[in-house]
């Protein structure tokens, strides 16, 4: 199934689908991992190295956002690529700077089927999410 959606940050990622129902705070994963550190978050103790992470929105300062994921990507544990239904300022100049595709505007049927485990494809240079299992 594929889905229109709104180019964030460009580029082109296939991978597992990590759905966070939270609010992520990057700085409160564990760069060395991807894992989630953050106690009571509904993805604590899982990793977001490598996935195709779906999420409500960003929270936390901007200092700690953008430090938190651009720590990620320096050891190669950020996510793949990001879904965001709200995009917030700090979020979107952090995809754009460390060069992840970030989209949102996802037509509302996505949210209706994707589950954790699924494989997609974001093509945000062509607006399309595609799941592919």
């Amino acid at each position: 199934r594929s889905f229109a959606c709104h180019r964030i940050s460009a580029g082109v990622a296939s991978g597992e689908i990590l759905v966070s129902r939270d609010d992520i705070c990057f700085y409160l994963v564990n760069p060395e991992t991807g894992t989630v550190i953050e106690k009571g978050h509904d993805l604590e103790g899982r990793s977001v190295a490598g996935k195709i992470l779906v999420f409500p929105t960003g929270k936390g300062s901007s200092v700690v956002q953008a430090d938190g994921l651009y720590q990620l990507q320096l050891k190669q544990n950020a996510p793949k690529a990001l879904i965001i239904e709200h995009p917030d300022t700090v979020l979107v100049a952090s995809a754009i700077v460390i060069g992840i595709p970030m989209v949102d505007r996802v037509a509302d049927a996505f949210y209706d089927v994707v589950e954790d485990g699924a494989l997609a494809n974001v093509d945000s240079d062509n607006s399309r999410v595609t799941l592919t299992k």
